[in-house]
């Protein structure tokens, strides 16, 4: 039995202000200050597709997707923030600003390249896709020259890179 345009139209997920509010302001509650909101509805799917929110003083470790289905692409919804490129020494290739309305909205990154984000916006989300199904990084992805999570050394070279886009 074929599909009726009322069944599509009730799996429609709206993105709207109210969403987007709300996912700023559970970033802003949380330890990690960025929280994302998925869209795709589990882990194993072919395509994963998520919001995320993003606020200032966020730390997203340099990392990189080694697996050639795992490229992925953002594209601004709100705010505004710095995509960094490292080498594998973690020496910096790219800074890009990208600016929901601005000159630069969306970015693909390819796999295999180190990349960090800095939010740079109270309110910044940003839309990622890339290919399923959800792996957790593996110890190679992440930048062994790169500061831990958590470590004191990150408000420093957060600091370094924020300066990147002054």
């Amino acid at each position: 039995m074929p599909i009726t345009n009322v069944e599509v139209m009730s799996k429609l997920l709206r993105i709207d202000k109210n969403l987007l509010d709300d996912l700023s302001a559970q970033a802003k509650t949380v330890q990690r200050l960025r929280k994302n909101y998925n869209i795709h509805v589990s882990e194993t799917e072919p395509c994963n597709r998520l919001l995320n929110g993003l606020e200032p003083g966020t730390y997203v470790k340099p990392h990189r997707h080694d697996d050639p289905m795992k490229d992925e692409a953002m594209v601004m919804v709100r705010g505004k923030m710095g995509l960094v490129t490292f080498d594998n020494n973690g020496n910096i290739l790219e800074a890009v600003l990208m600016e929901a309305g601005g000159d630069v909205v969306a970015i693909s990154i390819p796999h295999g390249v180190f990349h960090t984000l800095v939010s740079l916006e109270p309110g910044t989300i940003f839309f990622e896709a890339k290919a399923g199904p959800y792996r957790p990084l593996q110890s190679e992805e992440k930048a062994s020259w790169a500061p831990a999570e958590g470590a004191p050394e990150v408000l420093s070279y957060l600091a370094v890179l924020t300066e990147l886009f002054k």
